[in-house]
């Protein structure tokens, strides 16, 4: 039904390639509150952080500069697959028989096959920078760890991994691929750091989770004064280096004399909604556009929509800072759903204070109708996404079909933020009639928050 003749894919040139971060706490009309020291409280200084990340990344998350310029040497990595294309998905709009029209930017195109190399190459570039020899990190999906194993071969780097053993057990070819790039990998909890092996101990089957996995990274790394450690979400640099996402996809739109009327991204720890929000925030802020922009999580770990604004811990042991989040507590453990890369306690502070600004909205969708949804985009687009992306799509969907019913000509962005190549297990689930659409007790987050510290 729609009808407006726009090309199927939209590129930029190597030489359009945008070549500047973009810091949203810039513009925000309230800044965001600090992070806390997990013993005193009071605001986290530099010092607080300087045993896990280099003074470079320290200084990007509490600046508050518009705009970061991206090193000449990430830039010539970036190159290996940026600029991203972004596609018009008009084969997916033809099956929904709708006036709407799906845009979707596709980060599948990466070496690691998602959106977190657009962090993991500065990351490992400003650790390598300050002579660091050696990183630790978590992973969920895969994803992440992939990623940096990916970034920290190109230094020459140490990568040892925690991923979380429901991925772990379920998706080994992650672990390959994290190891062909040179990395270790660790399924979490495990029996190399003490909490692991203490909740090895209470259940030698335990599902694991991010909160979790951190810890244990975090320990590795601050046991050694030689190594650091590197997050793929949840921090403002992190969220930071993505918006090369946004950038570009605003300037492929504007070749095509499009605004988005919807821009949804799924949100785990909130690295792929930030990186293609941010920078349609800050146009909507300046009066460029009107978009609504809508986080979309899991139905089982759905922080923003059923969890509480509260100061918690980034992990299960309680070692990091204290954030300001939406969280479900950092003792919860979410269901092992196939998204791995979504199942976090928390909710990134830069996203969560934007949704309590009432600047975003948020919905939570089962597993089983992202898994239709995304049945219904590889028939049409041909791409097998990841699971994580299938939460947008999925309301994407919706959107586009309330446009059916109500004539609208709307126009939808979101972002693909990888491809499911080595998810197939989570289809046969879904296809085999197998797969689980987990119900979250109000009882599970209720014992969860009793962990959470009292603060403001």
């Amino acid at each position: 039904m729609a009808t407006k003749n726009t090309p199927k894919k939209i590129l930029l040139d190597e030489s359009e390639m945008p070549t500047q971060w973009y810091n949203l706490v810039a513009d925000l009309p309230v800044p965001p509150p600090p992070a806390l020291h997990p013993g005193t409280h009071e605001p986290a200084g530099p010092e607080d952080f300087a045993p896990l990340f280099p003074m470079a990344l320290i200084e990007q998350e509490v600046t508050t500069e518009r705009y970061i310029d991206i090193p000449g040497e990430v830039l010539d990595i970036y190159k290996l697959w940026r600029p991203s294309p972004l596609f018009r998905a008009k084969r997916l709009e033809e099956l929904l028989d709708t006036p709407a029209r799906i845009y979707y930017k596709y980060e599948g195109v990466s070496p690691a096959g998602s959106h977190k190399p657009n962090t993991a190459v500065p990351q490992a570039y400003y650790n390598h920078k300050e002579g660091i020899k050696k990183l630790t990190t978590e992973t969920g999906a895969g994803q992440w760890g992939s990623a940096l194993a990916f970034a920290t071969a190109q230094y020459g780097m140490e990568l040892e991994v925690w991923q979380v053993a429901a991925s772990y057990r379920a998706k080994p070819y992650r672990r390959t691929m994290m190891e062909i790039w040179g990395a270790t990998v660790h399924s979490s909890p495990s029996e190399v750091t003490e909490f692991g092996r203490s909740l090895l101990a209470e259940n030698p089957d335990h599902p694991g989770s991010l909160g979790i996995a951190i810890s244990e990274a975090v320990a590795m790394c601050v046991a050694d004064p030689e190594a650091r450690y590197a997050l793929g979400s949840v921090l403002n640099h992190v969220l930071m280096h993505q918006t090369i996402i946004g950038e570009e996809a605003l300037l492929q739109l504007a070749k095509v004399d499009e605004v988005p009327d919807l821009l949804v991204g799924c949100t785990g720890g909130g690295s792929n909604f930030g990186g293609l929000a941010f920078p349609f925030m800050r146009e909507k802020m300046a009066g460029n556009m009107n978009p609504t922009i809508r986080c979309v999580e899991p139905a089982a770990c759905p922080s923003l929509t059923r969890g509480e604004y509260r100061y918690d811990f980034g992990d299960t042991a309680g070692m990091t800072p204290l954030l300001k989040m939406h969280t479900l507590g950092h003792s919860f453990i979410p269901d092992p759903i196939h998204a791995g890369g979504l199942r976090y306690h928390g909710m990134s502070p830069l996203v969560s204070h934007v949704y309590d600004q009432g600047m975003v909205e948020a919905i939570a969708i089962g597993q089983r109708e992202c898994f239709d949804a995304a049945i219904k985009f590889a028939k049409t687009e041909g791409i097998v996404p990841a699971p994580e992306p299938t939460h947008a799509l999925a309301a994407a969907i919706r959107e586009a079909l309330a446009c059916k019913e109500s004539g609208e000509d709307k126009v939808i962005l979101t972002a693909l933020c990888g491809h499911g190549h080595l998810d197939l297990a989570a289809y046969d689930a879904y296809l085999s009639g197998e797969m689980v659409d987990y119900d979250l007790p109000d009882e599970a987050v209720n014992e969860a928050m009793k962990s959470v510290p009292v603060l403001g």
